[in-house]
């Protein structure tokens, strides 16, 4: 089903129709839908994905009902917008740094109590300077404590409005495919001014898991497997770079 604009042409007559949600290549090289919205637009979206656009021959679809993860579009996913890291931090305080590659940067977020796979958990995220993509795979002890690799992997940017616009005007929606996170979350800005305040948020999808803490479950580095503590336990020091 690939190869013949299936993904666009299915986000073209979603929009239409007034529904949400998402469209994704599947690795079998079949698509997925992920549709919500009135019956009677399911049941015409259902219809056109049996028929499928100019130059698809679709074998067969298969339908079944699932529950709302509430989407605010119908986006298109499985395209990566870049790099994603998350750091824990010993330093004056111990905290998780979340960064998203924007371009030719790392734009970072500082976030106290660390991701959440809960939807109803509400994160404090303190907007902070940029950092290198260089510094994305630093780990170690360090002069002022030690920095460890939670999680990475990379990510796909969502929402209605393009980045980096949609960081600009102050709510982003982007899907994380990392060790230990994954799925829709969303940056929500709730005071601007020398170091803005954000919200990070779960999306209700397949990959939420209400009252979970995914960071205190799992608390080793993807790179190594030690935990903070063993880093801070550790001789030597080493500079990030820059």
């Amino acid at each position: 089903m690939q190869g013949v604009g299936f993904r666009q042409a299915t986000r073209r007559r979603a929009l239409e129709l007034g529904l949400s949600g998402w469209v994704r290549n599947s690795p079998d090289g079949s698509v997925r839908v992920h549709a919500e919205g009135p019956a009677q637009a399911l049941a015409e979206l259902l219809d056109f994905l049996q028929r499928g656009p100019r130059g698809a021959h679709v074998t067969g679809v298969e339908a079944q009902e699932t529950k709302a993860e509430g989407h605010e579009q119908f986006a298109i996913r499985g395209v990566s917008a870049g790099e994603f890291v998350v750091q824990e931090h010993a330093a004056t305080a111990r905290h998780f740094d979340l960064r998203l590659q924007v371009g030719g940067a790392m734009r970072s977020w500082a976030v106290p109590r660390g991701p959440s796979l809960d939807p109803a958990a509400r994160r404090l995220a303190i907007e902070v300077e940029d950092h290198s993509i260089a510094h994305n795979a630093f780990e170690g002890s360090t002069e002022h404590g030690a920095v460890l690799l939670w999680d990475r992997g990379h990510y796909e940017q969502g929402g209605r409005v393009a980045w980096p616009q949609a960081l600009q005007r102050g709510h982003a929606v982007f899907v994380l495919h990392g060790h230990k996170l994954h799925g829709g979350f969303a940056l929500q800005r709730t005071r601007a001014g020398e170091k803005p305040q954000w919200l990070l948020l779960k999306r209700r999808d397949e990959h939420a898991r209400p009252g979970s803490d995914v960071v205190a479950e799992q608390r080793a580095s993807v790179l190594s497997g030690r935990t903070l503590d063993d880093l801070l336990g550790a001789p030597g020091t080493q500079r990030p770079p820059r």
